[in-house]
């Protein structure tokens, strides 16, 4: 950015600097903690498909227990209507 005045302030630990009106450390710890979420989330995901492969192995299927885990988050309502619309579609094209 030629000519840009944005103003620096150099961080006390020499790592971050508040530039341009943005705090770089907050910015920093912010990023940081997102980060360590995201390999969580990554480690989480890979223990659910182990359920899964477990669950795929004792006999049971993974796609239906999805479903089930899917419509068990949804209100009771939704799923009604949900399933009502399914139904209603089905006879509609001879699946009933």
């Amino acid at each position: 950015m030629a000519g840009s005045s944005a103003k620096v302030i150099p961080a006390n630990d020499g790592e971050t600097a508040d530039v341009g009106g943005v705090a770089g450390k907050r910015l920093k710890s912010l990023i940081e903690r997102i980060e360590r979420l995201e390999i969580e989330k990554s480690e989480l995901a890979e223990d659910i498909k182990e359920i899964y492969g477990e669950a795929k192995g004792t006999g049971f299927d993974p796609k239906t227990i999805r479903r089930i885990i899917r419509l068990r988050k949804m209100d009771i309502e939704k799923r009604r209507e949900e399933d009502e619309l399914l139904d209603l579609y089905k006879a509609a094209i001879g699946m009933a």
